[in-house]
């Protein structure tokens, strides 16, 4: 084993930054065991440089992050604060100045991901980020190396743990959607400001960096389609357990049936209660990935936290680790195939649509002619009714998400059409 350590710098000593210091020290042996080096924490650059953490030697602690990179000596930099800047200059600046880069930033590896792997590449440095997507569940390495070989055409998860917390809360008890996010709020689990989570921003940014690795093709966080889930109603969970569904955020990456394009998509849709993703309750995170040879593969577990996100970062590290001792680097991106991303309005998919309507002979024969008209298939309707009004569920076969919205469009101009109560997408067949 190598004697002299590996030097760390840490960007970020918040409750994922203390985790990573946390367990750099109390697993020292261990990890300089599996990387055949000890490790040493260097730095530590933080806003708040009064603030007491324990287990770190004040000595450390800095509020100059770009001198702590620039340093010279650092052989990887762990960037766990987060956001588009200063975290994209801090990364690009430790690549220039000899230091491999394990990442965490979701939102700058969707917005600039390929920008950071060029500039990785240029300077022959790694830039690993497993903790990017769904905290402690492996599944960036095993997409981008244990499925290499393999064909992905579909990434469908939950990967976001409040949203799913929410979502579950109101499916078990009957919650509506602010007493759920209070409580949800109340336990930790939703920011004071939730709005990244759930109007989709989280899970998006999460989708992008999925379908760029599965299909080998540079997808943006502005290619992504998101829908967030504000509107979910306890109503839209009733007519879900009447059809054998549940409803859940979903990250959906799917390529073209002909193989000539992807899509990226984050939106609530209903799943059957015997779908594997089902059952994953509270702010738990699931991933479904399908491949021609593997098949169907299902990755579970804690989407975030400080531990969870920290046993990534960790992985990550010895990873790097061992490529600096090798004088090697891991895989970069893969963006060969190139595939156009399809907008939203070809997606074909089924659809559940509430809506209320006048309750008197031949509504049902004109809601009906205008799908028709429209080219989209019906597949099951129900009607119920009370003193001249009545609400009409109407379930599609697949169409695609223009040919809809040109029905409900048309729907809106019929004199005995009320209103479109809800439209919700059914996924998981």
């Amino acid at each position: 084993m190598r004697t002299r350590p590996l030097k760390v710098a840490l960007l970020g000593c918040g409750v994922v930054g203390s985790e990573v210091a946390r367990i750099m020290t109390t697993h020292a042996d261990d990890l300089a065991a599996r990387i055949g080096a000890p490790v040493e924490l260097a730095g530590v650059a933080v806003r708040r440089p009064d603030k007491v953490r324990e287990g770190i030697d004040p000595a450390l602690v800095t509020t100059d992050a770009t001198a702590l990179v620039k340093r010279g000596d650092i052989d990887v930099v762990v960037e766990v604060i987060g956001g588009i800047e200063p975290a994209r200059t801090l990364i690009t600046t430790a690549f220039e100045h000899g230091a491999s880069v394990v990442s965490a930033n979701k939102a700058l590896l969707a917005q600039d991901g390929a920008d950071l792997h060029a500039a990785a590449g240029a300077n022959n440095k790694d830039l690993y980020y497993e903790a990017a997507v769904a905290g402690a569940i492996p599944l960036i390495r095993p997409l981008r190396e244990s499925l290499a070989g393999d064909k992905v055409n579909r990434v469908l998860g939950i990967v976001n743990g409040t949203t799913n917390f929410i979502l579950d809360k109101m499916d078990s008890t009957g919650a509506g959607y602010q007493e759920a996010l209070d409580e949800a709020t109340a336990l930790g689990y939703a920011e004071a400001d939730p709005t990244a989570d759930v109007e989709g921003f989280d899970a998006a940014a999460k989708a992008a960096i999925l379908a760029g690795i599965a299909f080998h093709t540079r997808v943006r966080l502005d290619d992504v389609y998101r829908e967030g889930m504000t509107e979910v109603t306890a109503a839209d969970f009733a007519s879900a357990k009447e059809m054998g569904c549940t409803i859940k955020l979903l990250a959906i990456c799917e390529r073209a049936a002909d193989g000539g394009s992807v899509t990226a998509r984050v939106h609530p849709a209903m799943i059957p209660l015997t779908h594997p993703l089902a059952s994953v309750r509270g702010a738990y995170n699931a991933v479904f990935v399908e491949s021609d040879a593997a098949g169907q593969l299902m990755f579970y577990g804690p989407g975030a936290g400080g531990s969870p996100t920290a046993s990534a970062v960790l992985g990550d590290l010895v990873a790097v680790c061992r490529n600096r001792l090798s004088n090697a680097t891991g895989p970069g991106e893969s963006a060969y195939a190139a595939l156009p991303v399809s907008p939203m309005g070809e997606v074909v998919t089924r659809y559940h649509i509430s809506l209320d309507v006048a309750d008197k002979p031949g509504v049902l024969a004109q809601v009906a002619t205008v799908f028709a008209e429209h080219g989209v298939s019906i597949d099951t309707v129900r009607q119920q009714g009370k003193d001249g009004e009545a609400s009409l569920v109407v379930v599609t076969h697949r169409a695609s998400d223009a040919s809809l919205s040109g029905t409900v469009e048309a729907l809106r101009k019929l004199d005995t059409v009320r209103g479109v109560a809800s439209i919700m997408r059914v996924e998981g067949e």
